[in-house]
């Protein structure tokens, strides 16, 4: 499979960049909330992109410089685990760590969600726990 690099070097499909921008008018709070806490730098001082095109694929939030894209799932993500493998899958191929994360946990453990990324962003990866409904889960 080819590897397709996140910085955009081919054209981005006119639909994609559509539904992307739609997606960032539409966040749920949740992701408005990480959002908040992600945008100018707050978090070891990383820049992220939300609703970040990369190869057809639309990432929540995605850090160019450390290749981490962090995804909040809802509870559609339960029904679509199949997608959400293969996705991963092709991410890791290009290089990218996913952590995923629900939406509840964003909303409920704020700090331990931020402390997990902050862990991954300078080095220091916590190991991740098994299962989407026990916290969690990175793909290397």
């Amino acid at each position: 499979m080819e590897n397709i690099s996140p910085h955009h070097p081919q054209k981005i499909p006119e639909d994609l960049k559509t539904y992307a921008r739609e997606m960032r008018k539409t966040m749920p709070d949740a992701e408005q909330l990480l959002w908040y806490l992600l945008r100018n730098r707050r978090v070891a001082g990383a820049k992220f992109r939300r609703q970040h095109p990369v190869g057809s694929y639309i990432l929540d939030f995605y850090c160019v410089e450390k290749k981490l894209a962090v995804e909040l799932d809802g509870g559609q993500h339960s029904e679509q685990q199949n997608y959400d493998q293969q996705r991963d899958a092709y991410l890791e191929q290009q290089g990218i760590e996913v952590l995923r994360f629900w939406n509840n946990q964003m909303l409920l453990e704020t700090e331990a969600v931020l402390e997990s990324i902050y862990l991954n962003l300078v080095g220091n990866n916590p190991s991740p726990a098994s299962g989407r409904g026990a916290g969690v889960r990175a793909v290397k």
